[in-house]
């Protein structure tokens, strides 16, 4: 699959995640204070929660449920009780447009 265009960089806010679906995968897209962004499962692996309704902090994204704590970087939980990691996509930047790849899963 190739990338799809998500939307323009400007329309993230920083600290906000936004959910996308692309092909049936729900995807928490995130755009952090210092301008980077993320794409990570958007199901938190504890429960059937979506990640975007949450908190980001730094290069995290907290579920509002129960607490745990992914990493944007890799989609690992670095606190419980989620113990599973949800998966990271490569992310595109392409002319101020946002471009994710749901094929490249750059950690599990």
């Amino acid at each position: 699959m190739a990338s799809i265009k998500i939307c323009g960089f400007d329309e993230l806010e920083a600290n906000q995640a936004i959910k996308v679906d692309i092909d049936g995968i729900p995807i928490a897209v995130v755009r952090d204070s210092a301008g980077e962004v993320f794409a990570i499962g958007d199901t938190c692996t504890h429960g059937d929660i979506s990640l975007s309704e949450g908190f980001v902090e730094d290069d995290t994204l907290e579920c509002w449920a129960h607490g745990s704590k992914f990493s944007l970087r890799t989609g690992k939980p670095l606190t419980l009780p989620a113990y599973e990691p949800v998966p990271a996509y490569k992310v595109e930047l392409i002319d101020g447009d946002v471009y994710i790849d749901t094929a490249v899963i750059l950690a599990v």
